[in-house]
């Protein structure tokens, strides 16, 4: 992880111009259909749910080319043209899009440079709950039927937990039993700044301890030792400490 800007999730694209064998779509019609799946969802153009399936796809290509195709040559016809199923990322609906793009371009590129110019240790802190009886997220590899077992604690507790991660990858955090609150961030903050023997610029989520009025009284009286930025509300995917909190 380096002190450039993180990626907002954005990438250019461009409908393909192949036309394969058996193409019944002409540069046009194609077009249209796969810029209309790329920034639409079904219920956007008066089909039922949010996720393109084939038969929603199906559906457009009929309502749109007049084209009739069946299921399976609609996902052969997808992937011809760069798509894929995949796992869907998550956004609020209160997220704002000018005031993350505005954060990207000029807020933190400025919190970085000066964390630069300052030879302070940037890190990026959030917090999250672990049960004793949660396996690892993640896959394993097992024969086919057999779904792979984790042995977990029969007893169920819940610890939370707070990591921060510094551009260069270091880590800190601190296990604490309890609701998250400002004496438990002040407290996380001091010894953050004591073994980082350095300045520390922490972001982080608006959470409500990061913005309470006992915080910036802390931060007003250590305020050559930490220095905290919030990232605009509602944009977890722009933290990335949220990779290692697992929910």
């Amino acid at each position: 992880m380096r002190s450039s800007a993180p990626a907002a999730g954005w990438h250019c694209w461009r409908p393909s111009t192949n036309r394969g064998r058996g193409e019944l779509l002409n540069d046009s019609a194609r077009g249209a259909v796969l810029r209309a799946m790329r920034d639409y969802t079904p219920a956007d153009l008066g089909q039922s749910g949010v996720m393109w399936t084939r038969a929603s796809a199906r559906a457009l290509i009929r309502l749109v080319c007049g084209v009739s195709m069946t299921e399976q040559g609609v996902g052969k016809w997808l992937r011809r043209h760069g798509f894929t199923p995949q796992r869907p990322a998550r956004r609020s609906y209160q997220h704002q899009d000018e005031q993350v793009r505005a954060w990207l371009e000029e807020e933190y590129p400025a919190i970085a440079a000066r964390a630069r110019q300052e030879k302070a240790e940037l890190v990026w802190a959030d917090q999250c709950g672990l049960r004793s009886d949660t396996a690892p997220p993640g896959r394993s590899w097992a024969p086919a039927g057999h779904t792979p077992l984790v042995r977990v604690n029969g007893r169920r507790f819940k610890v939370n937990i707070m990591p921060a991660v510094a551009s260069r990858g270091a880590l800190w955090f601190t296990v604490f039993p309890g609701t998250f609150t400002a004496k438990v961030f002040c407290a996380f903050l001091d010894r953050l700044a004591t073994q980082a023997r350095r300045k520390v610029p922490v972001i982080v989520d608006r959470h409500p301890a990061h913005r309470s009025k006992a915080v910036k009284e802390w931060l007003a009286e250590n305020a050559g030792r930490i220095e905290l930025h919030l990232m605009p509300g509602y944009t977890p995917e722009l933290n990335p400490d949220e990779l290692l909190t697992p929910i």
